[in-house]
């Protein structure tokens, strides 16, 4: 299957969304699977793409990216920009006009002190805000009447899009979090399982790593929508399972995230019960390096903190070995065919800020044993392992549980074992793995290996708050509940001065270069491994109709639009 004809088949589907609207509920019910089941429906306090996308049928943003990346008002009136007024003549301040008469799913009033309220809740210094980039720069928030939101930055801000914009920021009602602030935050189990929302759908019951029950939200602002009643959201199991029940057997309308090889797909399309759709945005596929020390023998606490660096993974010449060693070519093939480009980037679209500046497309395992050798890195014993000043080459790879993935591992760690790095194979489900539970040592904010591999991405064509998530004193840690963005540990005040510069810069050239440089910056001094630029593919039955794959914001971002075909 190509994925050019993929595409034209999700495209095909925008003209059939309006369509078949009827009334709200009048489609009885519609079930969904994402076989990484979310564990919380707050997403200020994950940074799994599971938990951001079921958040985002209850919660929503003030505006957010359609399918061509472009900005969308969502719960205001209008985008604002400097030509309409919206956005101060010198940078410094946003002004969001909310839409009349927005409704809570309890009926009460949706206001900017609610929209003031999510920035005070994110930006507690005890809160440990996965989203915390999102609000960069910002000094107050400002709500001169119930329908207005200022907000003002320290400095111009040529791009203000970041705070209350697409299905990483949205609103949290300040009545429902009022006694959830900072360190109070994770233990808000009702709040954090059964949020009340602007969106769509309403939560009925929520058992975490499992299901979501839910059902139209009665007050949705508009009265035609959603045209189902209820919603199954069922989590777990694996990727294979998911694209049958929707391809082949139909026991769901739509299956998240098929990361499977093609021709598995294309059996499961043979089924006749359902279509994949694919779209190439920003994901990718990397290894990230941990710059800390993941060793149990330090204290609790301690473990993959910035007290601990790490013996050799800050070696240039062992992470760039570690990256020469591996066949990309390959992993494209195994794992994702027309679906999957190699990528040397951490960003890689859109094109303007995919850098050119590496060349990873040869496997060179020759020259990674050569560089290592060169540096020092050598098999004194004999045993396979190489070593220098009494430390071996010994790490732990972990990764989330999915059949690519554990084909991936495999063939890397024979790789970098050819070149003398004995590698150490773990696998978590994935539900557990980007759950964010600060009590679990098996989250990949908590780090405690030594490499790990996943993929995830950004909403919207702007990566600046993706590129300010690897700047110092951003990691997980214990004093942050062990939420972060900068997984890696990665500290560079380099890279740090040359973020602050894109936070000024208003040309779009310009902040385009700033953005590819940081990328380079990132990759050259080891924070990350790119492996695959992804396709996003998924699958719904065909008996669904309204839906449209969006590359720049959550896959569920038109839910209210979807229906149940006439006829089926």
């Amino acid at each position: 299957m190509k994925l050019r004809t993929l595409l034209m088949g999700a495209i095909a589907m925008t003209a059939l969304a309006p369509a078949a609207m009827a009334e709200r509920g009048s489609d009885g019910n519609v079930s969904i699977i994402y076989w990484q089941a979310p564990s919380i429906l707050n997403p200020f306090l994950s940074g799994g793409t599971k938990d951001v996308e079921s958040s985002s049928l209850i919660l929503e943003p003030l505006a957010r990216y359609n399918p061509q990346g472009e900005l969308i008002p969502w719960l205001v009136d209008e985008i604002p920009t400097v030509a309409n007024g919206g956005v101060s003549a010198d940078l410094t301040s946003i002004t969001w006009k909310i839409t009349p008469g927005i409704l809570w799913s309890d009926g009460t009033p949706f206001t900017s002190a609610d929209v003031k309220f999510t920035w005070e809740y994110c930006t507690h210094p005890e809160g440990g805000c996965a989203q915390l980039s999102k609000f960069d720069g910002v000094s107050a928030v400002e709500t001169p009447d119930d329908l207005t939101v200022v907000v003002k930055f320290d400095q111009p801000k040529p791009f203000p899009y970041g705070p209350f914009v697409g299905g990483e920021s949205p609103i949290i009602q300040a009545a429902q979090f009022a006694d959830c602030m900072g360190a109070r935050a994770p233990e808000c189990t009702e709040q954090n399982f059964n949020p009340i929302g602007t969106g769509a759908f309403k939560v009925v019951e929520f058992k975490p790593n499992d299901v979501i029950t839910l059902e139209a939200n009665p007050n949705y602002r508009d009265p035609a929508k959603p045209a189902f009643a209820t919603m199954t959201f069922k989590g777990g199991g694996d990727a294979t399972a998911a694209g049958r029940a929707v391809m082949e057997t139909g026991e769901f309308d739509y299956a998240w995230n098929l990361q499977l090889a093609p021709d598995v797909i294309a059996q499961m399309q043979a089924g006749g019960k359902g279509t994949p759709i694919a779209g190439f945005g920003p994901l990718v596929e990397r290894i990230h390096l941990n710059w800390t020390n993941p060793s149990p023998s330090l204290p609790e606490g301690e473990r993959s903190t910035e007290k601990h660096p790490h013996p050799f993974l800050r070696d240039p010449a062992v992470y760039k070995a570690m990256s020469m060693a591996i066949d990309r070519p390959l992993l494209v093939e195994i794992g994702y065919g027309q679906a999957g480009r190699v990528t040397c980037n951490l960003v890689p679209a859109p094109e303007a800020i995919n850098s050119d500046t590496f060349t990873c497309d040869q496997q060179d395992i020759e020259g990674a044993k050569a560089m290592l050798e060169a540096a020092g890195w050598v098999d004194s014993n004999g045993d396979g392992v190489r070593e220098k000043d009494g430390v071996e080459l010994k790490v732990l790879y972990q990764t989330s549980t999915n059949a690519v993935r554990q084909d991936f591992q495999a063939l890397i760690k024979q790789w970098w074992e050819e070149i003398g790095i004995q590698t150490e194979l773990r696998n978590v489900n994935a539900s557990v793995f980007f759950g964010g539970d600060p009590g679990s040592p098996d989250t990949f904010q908590k780090f405690y290996a030594d490499v790990q591999m996943y993929a995830n991405t950004f909403n919207g064509t702007d990566a600046q708050a993706y590129m300010g998530d690897q700047v110092c004193g951003t990691a997980p840690r214990p004093d942050t509940q062990w939420q972060g963005a900068n997984i890696s540990r990665f500290c560079m005040p380099e890279y740090d001065a040359l973020y602050e510069t894109l936070t000024k810069t208003a040309d779009a050239a310009e902040r385009a270069s700033i953005t590819r440089q940081l990328n380079d910056m990132y990759v050259e001094n080891g924070g990350v491994i790119p492996l695959v630029h992804r396709g996003r593919l998924s699958a719904h039955s065909n008996t669904l109709g309204g839906v449209v794959l969006n590359v720049w914001d959550t896959e569920l971002w038109n839910a209210a639009d979807w229906f149940r075909k006439e006829g089926s």
